[in-house]
């Protein structure tokens, strides 16, 4: 599955999803990298952290239809974000995917 914004750009060529309880809770944690091109789906999730990760990582919140409600640009490791109301998915991506091209508002299709 891929991830594209507003039908302009794709965000992510392969998008890992993390739908059960354990898999959201592990997430991206010790892991040595994340590829470019690639994204991780967490679902349901309106917070996220990146204790005992290495590496810094782009992230979106989404609510149900797509549309962005939170946008996080180069959140390090050993951080939390906020709660993000109505949000019920979260894109992980590699630092610098987004590039400040992606606003709240703005719609993410998975296709």
């Amino acid at each position: 599955m891929k991830c594209v914004l507003e039908n302009t750009f794709v965000l992510a060529e392969e998008v890992e999803m993390a739908r059960t309880f354990f898999k959201r809770l592990k997430g991206l944690m010790f892991r040595p990298s994340m590829q470019e091109g690639t994204a991780m789906l967490l679902s349901p999730c309106p917070q996220i952290h990146t204790c005992f990760m290495k590496f810094p990582i782009d992230v979106l919140f989404l609510a149900e239809d797509g549309t962005v409600l939170y946008v996080m640009e180069n959140l390090r490791p050993w951080r939390i974000s906020p709660i993000i109301r109505h949000a019920v998915q979260t894109l992980e991506m590699p630092a610098g995917t987004l590039k400040g091209r992606v606003k709240v508002g703005h719609k993410v299709d998975f296709q």
